[in-house]
């Protein structure tokens, strides 16, 4: 090659790069009412606007869909958050925007690599993702959130999540959860061990962090079960539990492993109480051998009451999930997934008002949010994300007790709460770490 010509090549393939630089960069475009934005927002209405007149936000969302451990939770949330933007529309949208949910969804069947690849696919069009589902799934796509400015909701409640200015999740983490659990159990079960019963990973590892923190505080001796996926796994756990013999359990596993524990430990009489966390429970494990066991043992923390709670949020949920869909397979994803979406209809609202629905503007605008409307589904200060994590964490949580009147078969018993270990504790990392 001669040297003019290799000076040629360098040229094109230089400009070429700057083309493709430009490209990705994104540009600045002003819309309705004067508002500027950039990707995922555009000034023709949505496909399925109820006002033509309107622009149109585009929200991504990626969930297991399919054929994933947690397909029977997130298809419930995600036509649960179609159902809350579908009301929120209807009531006039934000500002001069509405918005859709529906045009960008995806399976990640909860496998990180399928994630990081449907994200790519979306990315291009989606100012942020109204669902992101599954930590790790979720940390597979942190670091291009972040460099990105992408605001993602996640289905999950890591305490990681609190230290990450682009993930807008609410509710208490799984840590707190657990704290609160442990405090509630000392104090009206009279307990005086506890166990944390749990799989490996920022889930399983986060409660059980937790645990150990509230046992410590309590004087309570701790003991660390480990436990992998799968119900045929489960003889092992039972058999520390039998040895170990603790007052209290708090599980951190799958409904179906749940159940294995609970109802296999039983049966070797075993007289524990069990706390499930936020994932472990599932309505159908009442139609199962263990149920009278969980009814005679179990309860259930969470970071919101049920569905069916007398809420203003509860009730506009029932009324907008197709009744004939729920009554068919209760399941409080769709309170989930509902409850998710509050913090960033404020986010987007905040950011129409400040005239930049850029994703730079829509993070600008979740950094400053110091309440949320939860329509008392959670309290307004569960919607703070400024300030350092130790301060904007959201400690309270409640406890509910089986009871198979219930639509989703479980129905509160202690009311939104902090435990004493959980007020106290200097949040300066995720727990499990």
């Amino acid at each position: 090659m001669s040297i003019r010509k290799g000076i040629a090549v360098a040229l094109v393939a230089a400009l070429t790069l700057l083309v493709g630089c430009r490209n990705d960069a994104p540009q600045t475009q002003e819309g309705g009412s004067g508002v500027k934005f950039d990707v995922g927002v555009t000034s023709e209405p949505c496909p399925a606007a109820i006002d033509k007149t309107k622009g149109c936000i585009y929200l991504g969302s990626i969930s297991d869909l399919t054929e994933g451990p947690f397909k029977a939770l997130g298809v419930p949330i995600t036509e649960s958050q179609k159902a809350f933007w579908k009301r929120v529309n209807e009531a006039g949208g934000i500002g001069a925007y509405e918005v859709d949910a529906t045009k960008y969804v995806k399976d990640n069947k909860y496998n990180p690599q399928i994630h990081n690849e449907v994200y790519a696919e979306i990315k291009p069009d989606v100012l942020g993702l109204a669902q992101t589902l599954g930590s790790p799934t979720t940390a597979a796509i942190l670091a291009d959130l972040k460099s990105s400015n992408v605001i993602g909701v996640p289905a999950s409640w890591t305490s990681a999540w609190a230290f990450e200015d682009v993930i807008l999740e609410s509710g208490t983490n799984y840590c707190f959860e657990s704290m609160n659990s442990v405090d509630f159990a000392a104090e009206t079960l009279k307990s005086k061990t506890v166990a944390a019963v749990h799989f490996p990973g920022d889930y399983g590892d986060d409660a059980a962090a937790g645990t150990k923190i509230a046992a410590a505080a309590n004087g309570m001796t701790f003991t660390d079960i480990p436990t992998a996926p799968g119900q045929e796994n489960q003889g092992a756990a039972i058999q520390k539990l039998l040895a170990a013999k603790p007052d209290l359990v708090i599980l951190s596993t799958g409904p179906t492993e749940a159940a294995t524990i609970v109802g296999g430990a039983a049966q070797n009489g075993f007289k524990g109480q069990f706390i499930g966390t936020s994932p472990t429970w599932n309505p159908a494990l009442l139609k199962s051998p263990a149920a009278p066991a969980l009814t005679a043992l179990y309860r259930q923390s969470g970071p919101w009451a049920p569905y069916g709670t007398d809420t203003v949020g509860h009730k506009a949920l029932a009324g907008a999930v197709d009744p004939a869909t729920f009554k068919a397979a209760p399941n409080d994803g769709y309170t989930a997934g509902w409850v998710w979406s509050y913090p960033m209809k404020a986010a987007l609202q905040k950011a129409v008002d400040a005239k930049d629905l850029t994703r730079a503007g829509l993070l600008a605008a979740v950094k400053s949010l110091e309440t949320v409307d939860y329509e008392g589904m959670l309290p307004e200060a569960a919607g703070k994300f400024s300030g350092e994590p130790g301060e904007r964490v959201f400690r309270q949580s409640i406890i509910s007790k089986v009871d198979a009147s219930a639509p989703t078969g479980v129905k509160v018993e202690k009311d939104f709460f902090t435990g004493k270990t959980a007020e106290k504790h200097e949040f300066t990392k995720p727990c499990y770490q």
